[in-house]
């Protein structure tokens, strides 16, 4: 399957990794309007956490272009991986679907609800597959903890915490959203989305919403603290943001209150799921957060081979994820 890269960030730059070591894919180009300084990135180090490195003998045989027609014009790809800001979302993926191609988008989806769900329809229409990387889903810890949710193995769920910090991002285009302040969404759209869309997928949409924020230099809402509460009693709490100097060391956890145990995932024991009871302390491996981009792509690959629906993680549920960010900002 002929692929291309839009956009050579932190995340194109993840997915490259992943697209060179899967056997069905050849990436056939990269689009990126600074062409000069792919080669450089290469060696700098960008995001919130190392995702992998890239051989660079094999990318000076992949084909630069900095405009997505003219990529899409001499490829002639299967698919495209977009992993640009969030306010080229829509008009790159636009473009894509219309020229034939299959979409992966990184999350989020868009910010304006209405582009999503036009290109929901264009991708209905046009008989292809549109999916958005949330990549919790696919990561091992979490896929276990929806699990034992689902099994109720430790009995009922009664209270679940997630967190998601980094430092300010300064890589790449991130300077420039500082300028454009509001531009990227800020982290509900950013960071927080992770978790607001794992909460959903796995619990469902909450019966109210209590939240509050902070801004800092990217949005207004560049830290939140929020409470969910649904109808059965059950509580969630998720709690993050950017607003902490740039070598902040990123990080992510959850706690989850069953009736007979406690499970965590803490960020100085990152290799284990803590399963802690009154009197004992069992460990359970939390897998590689990397397998979830990896899992991901993989995923997309095989409904384009396949020709169907990502029902992992369709638009119609990142588009939801969008609007239940909304639902942060306007108060129930």
């Amino acid at each position: 399957m002929k692929i291309i890269v839009v956009g050579f960030g932190f995340m194109g730059m993840t997915h490259t990794i992943n697209i060179l070591k899967n056997p069905l894919l050849e990436l056939v180009g990269i689009v990126d309007k600074y062409p000069e300084k792919i080669m450089q990135k290469l060696s700098e180090e960008t995001g919130n956490f190392s995702t992998g490195s890239i051989d660079v003998d094999i990318m000076k045989n992949i084909r630069i272009y900095t405009s997505l027609e003219e990529c899409l014009a001499t490829e002639h790809p299967d698919a495209c991986v977009i992993a640009v800001h969030t306010d080229l979302h829509y008009k790159l993926a636009r473009t894509a679907l219309e020229a034939g191609v299959a979409v992966f988008l990184e999350k989020p989806f868009t910010l304006d609800p209405e582009e999503g769900k036009d290109l929901i329809r264009l991708a209905d229409q046009q008989g292809l597959v549109l999916m958005i990387g949330h990549v919790v889903r696919f990561m091992p810890a979490y896929q276990t903890l929806r699990e034992w949710i689902g099994d109720k193995r430790f009995g009922e769920l009664k209270f679940l915490s997630l967190s998601r910090f980094s430092g300010v991002p300064a890589w790449g285009e991130w300077k420039d959203k500082r300028k454009s302040f509001g531009s990227s969404g800020g982290a509900f759209f950013d960071l927080l989305i992770h978790d607001i869309d794992y909460a959903q997928w796995v619990l469902g949409l909450p019966d109210k919403i209590v939240a509050s924020a902070i801004p800092g230099q990217l949005s207004l809402y560049d830290y939140v603290n929020a409470g969910w509460v649904y109808e059965s009693g059950l509580q969630v709490k998720i709690e993050g943001g950017n607003i902490f100097h740039t070598q902040f060391p990123f990080r992510a956890e959850f706690v989850a209150r069953f009736e007979q145990a406690t499970v965590s995932l803490l960020v100085n024991d990152s290799g284990n799921i803590r399963i802690s009871r009154d009197e004992e302390t069992a460990l359970f491996p939390s897998g590689d957060a990397n397998l979830g981009f990896s899992g991901e792509l993989d995923y997309f690959v095989t409904c384009v081979s396949e020709g169907r629906r990502p029902d992992i993680c369709t638009p119609e549920s990142a588009l939801q994820t969008i609007e239940l960010c909304y639902r942060h900002i306007n108060q129930d």
